[in-house]
């Protein structure tokens, strides 16, 4: 499930020229709480306290971005002239984007052959194959369009990749043979790295996989897998019309521990309709015993005004607001006795996983694809609704396609006439302020630590004196224990890691001016 649910021999690339968004590890001597990094301990460990979670649980981002999606403005048609030969935004931002850059590459298949009532996420349901056909050949026109306007590091004609991920909707829609002629397209316009040091990822729906895809993705050079579980409860899957064996579930696992897949990846989903605090318990220790690299628990939101598809689940299906804090604080002490290390936002695991190695060692970030160990790399997105993020100096430009099908199929066709046609229809600038107040958010949510010291060194600011009223409005969290608070810098406690978006959203001076019911629960 995309999140809006991440080495190469070569020296990383460092842009000298912008303020960095990679969090520098923090070191014993300069972080005063630094005796609690570097080993799981009690003490990282989110503490459940319901009377503290329902106190703060209010709607906010997930922050996949900062600024959040709700910024995004419309790309206006032409921003220099009416003329055919007039270059646009999207193409001028890829044209001037740092070639020595990194590329993550995203690709959006949304195309379901069943609809899963709880989803919100951009999809299609059809059953006719030929579907994924056509589709594949848009994306393959739009690879083709983009790296047109791409350049590649001095030495190399291809731009570098270090990570792929293909989200959805059902990515493994597309057939067998689909598959292999995207990769091997793939190969001809950009550079991977082997796949012992990249990271290509892919969302798998267990119940669509022939006999073959497993060994076919693997041997394609995908590395990491993610299912979509969400429960293994008959009465729960029927009420959300997503019915799997759990016996499905551990011959998929089994078979890609067989072929190599270094990470496995199961999203699950509390407060589902008939769901119990004991069913969902049963649910999470028989896949603990199946022992998955990571788990994703993710909060179902009830929106049926939002997505006419959760207008199937009755209100009163549905678990109390108070017994989905039961199953949360059940299965969270559950997965930390069982041994996966909390990450943040809904992410569990094990402590030897890259996610896990990564905060322990200051290396984690967040992007649309959720929490990555490839933050040093430009997002660049493919197919309907798709989004990327692209650095040109001291600025970020975050694009997304368009989120209709046939509107971005009409785009893709009127590049092949007119190239000065892009499929982004909206963006985001971001300024150096934005990118102060991100660096201190994605800090918070990755690492649970802020360095004052750190942010002014990077940025030429006195934190304390620039952010004096969020400081001011911290007060309360500090006296309810969620976080400690000095001259030195901003420390997450156990009391309030699980209300981690609770403590960025105080640095985030775009959320009052929105909706407050445009976002989700923070628990």
């Amino acid at each position: 499930m995309t999140d809006y649910s991440e080495q190469n021999t070569q020296q990383p690339y460092n842009r000298a020229d912008e303020p960095p968004t990679t969090v520098r590890p923090v070191m014993q001597s300069d972080n005063p709480y630094a005796s609690t990094r570097g080993s799981i301990t009690s003490k990282q460990l989110p503490a459940f306290d319901e009377a503290i979670i329902n106190k703060y649980n209010r709607s906010g981002p997930r922050y996949t971005s900062y600024p959040t999606a709700l910024e995004f403005a419309p790309i206006p048609d032409n921003l220099e002239t009416n003329s055919f030969e007039a270059i646009g935004l999207e193409t001028k931002i890829l044209q001037k984007r740092e070639e020595r850059a990194p590329l993550s590459l995203y690709f959006h298949i949304p195309f379901c052959r069943h609809l899963c009532y709880y989803c919100a996420c951009n999809k299609i349901i059809t059953k006719k194959n030929s579907d994924s056909g056509d589709y594949l050949q848009y994306l393959i026109a739009e690879i083709t369009h983009k790296r047109r306007l791409l350049s590649a590091p001095e030495g190399s004609d291809k731009p570098l990749v270090k990570q792929l991920h293909l989200g959805g909707g059902t990515p493994t829609f597309l057939r067998d043979e689909e598959m292999v002629q995207l990769w091997e397209f793939l190969q001809t316009q950009f550079e991977f790295l082997p796949e012992a040091e990249g990271d290509y990822s892919i969302e798998i729906d267990p119940r669509e996989l022939s006999e073959n895809t497993l060994k076919i993705l693997r041997n394609l050079g995908f590395n990491r897998i993610s299912l979509g579980v969400q429960d293994l409860d008959e009465t729960v899957q029927i009420a959300v019309n997503r019915v799997h064996s759990s016996e499905l579930i551990e011959s998929v696992l089994t078979e890609a521990r067989e072929l190599g897949f270094r990470s496995i990846n199961i999203d699950l989903i509390y407060g589902l309709p008939h769901q119990t605090p004991d069913t969902l318990d049963k649910t999470v220790n028989r896949i603990i015993e199946m022992s998955p690299d990571r788990l994703s628990v993710f909060n179902y939101a009830h929106l049926p005004e939002r997505f006419k598809a959760q207008r199937q689940i009755k209100d009163e299906d549905l678990p109390s607001p108070a017994t989905k804090l039961t199953m949360l604080g059940s299965t969270g002490n559950t997965l930390t006795e069982a041994g996966y290390q909390y990450i943040g936002i809904d992410h569990f695991a094990k402590p030897d996983d890259e996610l896990a190695v990564a905060q322990r060692e200051g290396k984690l970030h967040r992007n649309f694809q959720g929490y990555t160990i490839m933050g040093d790399c430009d997002l660049l997105g493919f197919g309907v609704s798709s989004i990327s993020q692209i650095s040109n100096a001291n600025t970020r430009y975050i694009l997304q396609n368009d989120t209709d099908l046939q509107s971005y199929q009409a785009k893709i066709d009127m590049a092949k006439i007119n190239p000065t046609v892009m499929p982004a229809v909206k963006y985001i600038k971001t300024s150096i302020k934005d990118r102060l107040r991100e660096y201190v958010i994605m800090n918070l949510l990755c690492h649970d630590y802020l360095d004052f010291k750190d942010v002014n060194q990077k940025f030429g600011i006195d934190a304390i004196t620039y952010f004096i009223n969020e400081i001011q409005q911290l007060g309360t969290m500090q006296d309810d224990r969620l976080i400690d608070m000095d001259a030195a810098g901003i420390r997450v406690l156990p009391r309030g890691r699980l209300l981690g978006r609770n403590v960025a959203m105080v640095f985030d001076e775009y959320l009052e001016k929105k909706h407050q019911n445009r976002f989700s629960k923070v628990i």
